[in-house]
């Protein structure tokens, strides 16, 4: 099997791209998310604002991701590292790990529905943003 290889700068770009959405996304539906946790926002962020720590996490936590897409779309090989095939390759990997994860830990932790969808929502979002950028800027 022969692997494109990894453009680091390109996980890095799809990386930022998908921390900047999820700080929209959740400032967008942030009221909505708490609510679906059975909180307040201030009762999640003392400060007003999120946490430096989880901050950082969640920007490593992109570049895990980004750094696994790249991997996994590199592996269909040379030449065939395209836009379509990482978007696709986004949703295969959305549907049959993050959305399953979400569905069965928020359906054992009795979580409301809305924190899945508001959820399972941004890691799909993340997901197809992350293929996007690795697509255009290729390996």
């Amino acid at each position: 099997m022969t692997f494109a290889g990894i453009n680091h700068w390109g996980v890095i770009a799809a990386a930022v791209a998908g921390w900047i959405f999820g700080a929209v996304y959740y400032g967008v539906l942030g009221k909505q998310w708490a609510a679906a946790l059975g909180k307040t926002q201030a009762e999640l962020m003392p400060s007003g604002r999120p946490g430096t720590v989880a901050m950082v996490l969640s920007f490593i936590a992109q570049l895990v991701m980004a750094e696994m897409l790249a991997g996994l779309v590199g592996h269909l090989g040379p030449g065939h590292f395209t836009v379509r095939a990482a978007m696709i390759s986004a949703a295969f990997i959305w549907v049959g790990f993050v959305l399953t994860v979400l569905v069965t830990s928020h359906g054992f932790q009795r979580a409301k529905r809305s924190l899945t969808l508001i959820d399972g929502g941004h890691w799909l979002g993340v997901l197809l943003l992350q293929g996007l950028v690795l697509g255009l800027i290729g390996v």
